[in-house]
């Protein structure tokens, strides 16, 4: 059949179809296979819509309801950094009324679309605009101070408590890790996701316990374990004292040299909070260093705390030689903290307070306004 006939022909044909009962339309798809030589469910498929005529028309199978709303999920995904789908499904519950005070109101039913679409339906809206991304390198290299008075964490912390923090250090040394250049520092709370950073020049002993102690006073909830991979910047005498020699010391402990699923809960913030937001380009300028620092206290720790939820494992269990795992809803660090018996009553009504003054769209365009200043001051 040709297509000049195939779009004369064939849209009465269907017509007919619809409007035949079961033995009529059995006849018609004779008369077709017989005319032409098709194969029945070809015919089935051609008279019933379910191919893409010449005409263009709509793809086959169900109607494709959220691509009307993709314009707005598409903007809050690329406002949360392009987090995954199971991520986005909170974020997109959270951020609404934001967006809607940003951008707009929103239909009834686009709202309700909005609300209701499931993880793989976002991941499969989302598809064509996926970032493509690309790993670094680790800069860190063995301490060999306090190696023997720092234990190796053999076990699990109290995990029914805020407090533990695991520790990290990221490189933005480009290619090469000759010469000077800054490091970014991460702090991860075990328990509730709560992250923290900073950043140092050489990640001097000095340097890093000073960002250590900033980091510490912003903290929501006291500390109470410090858990950290092998390098000198933190296995120094100036960071151990400052854990040791305190009323309560605090529990220092470090990982298995060369095994960084130890700090697994730090390790995967390395990305989110370094390099998906000042890259793996070189910076050595020292001039950059408060800039940072301030950029990761003021604008990204807030907005990744109270508005970007990250996942956590709730349990895993071995079947034969396979690892199965199971993982909590995915919430941001400020509701888990938020729940009942993780704070006391005051820390709570003080991150609400916090909460009701932070809105993500004026975070972001707070976060690249600061970004501009730092790579106009990196290209100098």
């Amino acid at each position: 059949m040709s297509q000049e006939l195939k779009s004369e022909w064939l849209p009465k044909a269907q017509a007919r179809y619809a409007r035949r009962n079961r033995e009529g339309k059995s006849g018609m798809l004779d008369e077709l296979c017989a005319a032409h030589d098709y194969e029945r469910k070809y015919a089935i498929k051609l008279l019933t819509g379910a191919l893409v005529p010449p005409d263009g028309r709509a793809h086959p199978g169900p109607e494709r309801r959220y691509q009307v709303v993709e314009p707005v999920v598409r903007q809050i995904w690329m406002t949360a950094e392009q987090p995954c789908g199971k991520r986005l499904v909170p974020i997109l519950e959270q951020w609404l009324p934001y967006y809607e005070q940003r951008f707009g109101q929103l239909s009834s039913w686009q709202r309700k679309l909005v609300r209701q679409a499931s993880a793989a339906t976002l991941d499969r809206l989302l598809a064509p605009a996926r970032a493509q991304h690309w790993r670094g390198r680790s800069g860190t290299k063995p301490g060999s101070l306090l190696r023997s008075e720092i234990p190796i964490r053999t076990g699990t912390w109290d995990l029914s408590r805020v407090g533990y923090l695991e520790a990290d250090s990221v490189a933005h040394c480009g290619g090469s890790l000759a010469g000077n250049f800054i490091w970014s520092l991460t702090y991860t709370d075990i328990l509730s996701g709560w992250t923290e950073g900073g950043a140092v020049w050489n990640k001097g002993a000095v340097g890093v316990l000073g960002a250590t102690r900033e980091v510490e006073e912003r903290l929501p909830f006291p500390l109470l374990g410090f858990d950290s991979d092998n390098g000198s910047e933190f296995l120094n005498h100036h960071l151990w004292s400052y854990m040791r020699d305190r009323p309560h010391a605090v529990d220092f402990t470090r990982s298995r040299p060369y095994h960084s699923d130890d700090n697994a809960h730090v390790e995967q913030k390395n990305w989110t909070w370094a390099r998906q937001l000042l890259g793996y380009g070189r910076l050595e300028n020292p001039e950059l260093v408060q800039r940072i620092s301030a950029l990761y206290r003021e604008v990204w720790a807030p907005w990744q705390n109270f508005f970007l939820p990250c996942l956590k494992l709730e349990r895993k269990w071995r079947v034969g030689s396979h690892w199965h795992k199971r993982y909590e809803r995915p919430r941001t660090a400020y509701a888990r903290l938020c729940a009942p018996g993780i704070l006391p009553l005051k820390a709570r009504r003080q991150l609400r307070e916090r909460y009701a003054s932070l809105d993500p769209f004026v975070l972001k365009d707070e976060l690249e306004k600061k970004l501009k200043h730092i790579l106009a001051t990196k290209a100098s």
